[in-house]
């Protein structure tokens, strides 16, 4: 991923395929955004995929839709896939960007992975999608109505055949933005968001439920506490703080760092992690020894300042023995 242009990317996404390789900023960014996901299933052995219809077009295709004001990327394929299918999925590996016209206006598709939660059951929605279907790979192919859909399913059956589907996310978030230490006299650990930072952590709830983190671990430094703690209170997730993802205990101890950081492969639950810029260079360390063999060299941000004020990594890793990286998003949230 770029350092130079990581201000004005508000959306990154490598994978160790070198499939799908996004960066989103104001200035490439299409007239008409939409973000959906193919949900997918084993059943009785076989491998599905939910495909719906939708009677004001007459076609088939994947649960999407629009993105609307004050949402990122990722919320608008969580709210979409809510509307149409009734279903409260958590995104996966990221498949592709389809792009095409509509009426004459440049148009870009964000499609994830889904894994169908255990237990649940798709509902067609009855104003949009009138009919929806599980089906194999194959039968998707010849149904599509948009040859368009078939580039995520490609993406989709390439992740399968690699064994790198079944994936958990680790949440890597650099803390929102903070008063200037040149404001600040009192403690530099007390030293809180600034406004904006307050908003991007109001904001980064949304956008963390989007992967289901279950587990956060934290710098003890209020401005770290304060990213997380609105994702924390709205889903009941506790905070972990940790002194060795504080900048002064990184410092001191930067081996306990490491440890930490290493503690998210070691776990097999969805995580996020809040620390400081200072920090980044030690997490960017172990992140590279679990990388998947013959990954891209761009696949993780690579010089100072690794990522912005708020911004986060979303990596997809894979599960059980040896876990390894699939892929990594930089997302940021999106403020009105």
């Amino acid at each position: 991923m770029a350092p130079q242009d990581s201000s004005s990317i508000y959306y990154s996404a490598r994978r160790f395929d070198a499939v799908n390789s996004v960066d989103r900023s104001p200035a490439n960014t299409a007239e008409i955004v939409a973000a959906g996901a193919l949900i997918w299933r084993v059943r009785d052995d076989v491998f599905e995929v939910l495909i719906i219809h939708r009677p004001n077009y007459d076609d088939w295709s994947w649960p999407k839709g629009k993105q609307d004001p004050g949402e990122s990327l990722a919320e608008t394929a969580i709210r979409e896939i809510r509307e149409e299918v009734g279903l409260q999925v958590t995104l996966g590996v990221p498949l592709a960007v389809t792009s095409y016209p509509v009426g004459g206006r440049p148009k870009d598709v964000f499609y994830w992975s889904a894994q169908l939660p255990e237990g649940a059951r798709a509902l067609a929605d009855e104003g949009e999608v009138d009919e929806l279907r599980w089906v194999t790979p194959e039968v998707a192919r010849a149904l599509l109505t948009n040859r368009d859909d078939l580039g995520p399913l490609d993406s989709l059956e390439a992740l399968r055949e690699a064994d790198a589907l079944r994936t958990r996310p680790v949440i890597i978030a650099r803390h929102a933005k903070a008063k200037p230490r040149s404001h600040w006299a009192a403690a530099e650990d007390d030293r809180p968001l600034a406004g904006t930072g307050k908003r991007q952590a109001l904001a980064s709830s949304g956008l963390y439920a989007a992967w289901a983190p279950n587990r956060i671990l934290s710098s003890p430094w209020l401005r770290c506490l304060q990213t997380v703690t609105p994702y924390s209170v709205e889903h009941g997730v506790a905070i972990k703080e940790k002194k060795s993802l504080s900048e002064a205990g990184a410092q001191r101890h930067p081996a306990r760092t490491t440890r930490t950081v290493a503690s998210l492969f070691e776990k097999d639950a969805p995580s996020l992690l809040c620390t400081h810029r200072p920090v980044l260079p030690i997490v960017m360390e172990v992140l590279g020894e679990h990388l998947w063999e013959g990954s891209p060299a761009d696949i993780l941000p690579a010089a100072d300042p690794y990522l912005e004020p708020g911004d986060a990594l979303v990596l997809q890793v894979t599960e059980g023995e040896n876990p390894r990286i699939v892929s990594v998003e930089r997302v940021r949230p999106a403020l009105d």
